[in-house]
């Protein structure tokens, strides 16, 4: 099987209302698209969410770079997962988002070469249950209680509280999202590099009796060594995000006992098969693993599912970002049930594309 044509799709999606972060503000997101069609005229599907601040992509550079790939790629075998990586980083460094939604696409493909879904192409099996949190938004004290309320009235069991522009406030935040909601409900919190050291360990200490399940990204990314710290004083766990991209970054943070958890998003990695590579040393090491994303579709979310079918370590659900959009494209694909469990179809490949009449609106590009 070869490449015969690798298309482009540009697509600005507007949010229900604005997420908001410690690393701003967003209204809408921009998902990149990708079709790789074979000459035999099998079509394979991927997607990217480009996010600058943290992987220094945004959807123009994503069809630069996409270009370049795409050229190189042509005539090649999509089923060869290990060379279409090693040939995409041979072109350009980084650029992990635009890669994995190329790897994405050649993934659907081979698995539907074979006549069965990608988690089983991968070895894995449907041996879990995948429920999602879902995300309060950085906001006032009683806003985002409010909204914290509510998602529980939904029927969400768990919630990821947004922190860090302000650790005082945050404290607050907390407190007041916690007696609001009750005891059983799940709570993780995520500061996306907020805070600085001694602040985070001031908030972690100060919610300690909160029961959090663990605190993504506390403080800046390239200060990773000060998670040392953070760790050795503070009653919560760390889950590191930002500053794990790839294997060669979880290798380091497990030398240095930097981080407690993983959280794994395909965008960071390039892909299934790099993320493969980061659970294989959170398997030998012991490691639990979160799986997320950047605002995507579901096409994404259900690629995160059959990744999330393949190892044992994967054990946190953060699948909640297709509900913050207001037009869903995707045909097929996974589902949210009335407990906020999710479903794949037992389908080859993913089993889902995008919708044709959607794409007709979008900024495209063709490369054959």
């Amino acid at each position: 099987m070869k490449i015969a044509k690798i298309e482009f799709f540009k697509a600005r999606i507007k949010l229900k209302k604005p997420f908001i972060t410690s690393l701003g503000r967003r209204e809408f997101t921009t998902s990149i698209f990708v079709k790789i069609t074979t000459q035999k005229g099998l079509t394979g599907w991927g997607e990217c969410c480009p996010f600058p601040p943290i992987l220094g992509e945004t959807p123009e550079t994503c069809f630069i770079v996409g270009k370049l790939l795409a050229e190189r790629l042509i005539g090649d075998d999509p089923c060869d997962i290990e060379k279409i990586c090693s040939k995409m980083d041979k072109v350009i460094f980084s650029n992990t988002a635009i890669k994995s939604a190329i790897e994405l696409a050649c993934q659907d493909l081979r698995a539907k070469e074979a006549g069965v879904p990608v988690y089983k192409q991968l070895g894995g099996s449907i041996d879990k249950t995948i429920k999602t949190d879902f995300t309060i938004s950085l906001d006032t004290v009683g806003a985002m209680v409010e909204d914290a309320v509510s998602q529980v009235a939904r029927g969400f069991t768990t919630l990821k509280i947004k922190v860090g522009d302000g650790w005082k406030t945050d404290i607050k935040r907390l407190l007041a999202i916690r007696e609001a909601v009750g005891s059983r409900i799940d709570m993780r919190i995520d500061a996306n590099q907020g805070w600085e050291r001694d602040d985070a360990i001031e908030v972690l200490n100060k919610v300690a009796g909160l029961n959090i399940q663990y605190c993504e990204e506390p403080i800046n990314k390239r200060r990773y060594f000060e998670l040392k710290k953070v760790i050795n004083n503070s009653p919560v766990k760390i889950m590191a995000d930002e500053c794990l991209l790839d294997h060669i970054d979880a290798q380091k943070l497990i030398r240095g006992g930097y981080c407690d958890y993983f959280n794994i998003k395909l965008g960071k990695s390039g892909g299934i098969y790099k993320a493969q590579k980061i659970l294989k040393l959170a398997e030998k090491y012991g490691i639990l693993t979160q799986v997320g994303g950047f605002v995507e579709s579901r096409l994404v979310f259900t690629a995160n599912c059959h990744l999330a079918y393949t190892s044992p370590q994967v054990k946190f659900f953060d699948f909640d970002s297709p509900l913050f959009h207001e037009f869903d494209p995707i045909i097929g694909g996974m589902k949210y049930h009335d407990n906020w469990e999710i479903t794949i179809p037992d389908s080859p490949g993913f089993g889902m594309e995008v919708d044709p009449d959607f794409l007709k609106e979008c900024e495209s590009l063709r490369i054959e």
